[in-house]
């Protein structure tokens, strides 16, 4: 008897010992994707953030990053068909991140990107149904949080590339989904700056910017 109650107390010990070090799992699963990701090394920061959603399946930070991350790497690959895999794959994180917080501006900037990558490898209805959608979202996400800068971006993108859209293109959007919301150069510009203003350091805008001057 006095065997089995030692070791009783013994599991509730280490069970109580265990329990703080399993929480600091996820902070610290976040903290270190977050630095791979500064580092460059994508491909490591999704395995980490990848590890937090099979631990916390609705984190909204984890699933952002997630989606984020399979737009960015997918891009990189040379096969088309790896590429919509890899693009369909952040799409759905992306959907299950607006499931979990619809008005998270993070959420709606991974739509947006997962849209965008879309858009670069389809063509016809679903190329101009993932133009519209773009939009839609980025729009969303400067309007739950007017300083994420990365959302000015990506509407300055926007603007750039339906500005370059062909005639035909723009055509079958009309009669397709009626006419797009006014794009233009200026309008690319503005919102690069706009996002220069709110983070000098984010390399690639100024990249996008020199493109529409």
């Amino acid at each position: 008897m006095i065997k089995k109650i030692f070791f009783g107390l013994a599991i509730l010990f280490l069970s109580i010992r265990t329990a703080p070090v399993s929480a600091q799992d996820v902070p610290t699963l976040l903290k270190q994707g977050e630095a791979l990701e500064r580092s460059f090394k994508d491909d490591e920061a999704l395995r980490k953030y990848l590890e937090v959603t099979r631990k916390d399946p609705l984190n909204i930070n984890a699933l952002c990053h997630v989606s984020e991350l399979y737009s960015i790497i997918g891009k990189r690959k040379e096969s088309k068909e790896e590429q919509k895999q890899y693009f369909k794959t952040g799409r759905g994180y992306a959907q299950q991140a607006l499931k979990v917080s619809p008005n998270n501006s993070e959420a709606n900037f991974a739509m947006a990107i997962s849209m965008g990558r879309t858009a670069l490898i389809s063509s016809g209805q679903e190329k101009i149904k993932a133009v519209r959608d773009i939009k839609t979202y980025a729009d969303r996400c400067v309007a739950i949080d007017p300083a994420n800068y990365k959302g000015y971006y990506l509407i300055g993108r926007w603007h750039f590339e339906v500005s370059d859209l062909s005639s035909i293109e723009k055509w079958l959007v009309k009669i397709t989904f009626g006419a797009l919301p006014p794009s233009s150069l200026d309008l690319a510009i503005r919102n690069y700056q706009r996002s220069m203003q709110l983070n000098p350091s984010f390399i690639l805008n100024y990249y996008e910017l020199a493109r529409a001057y």
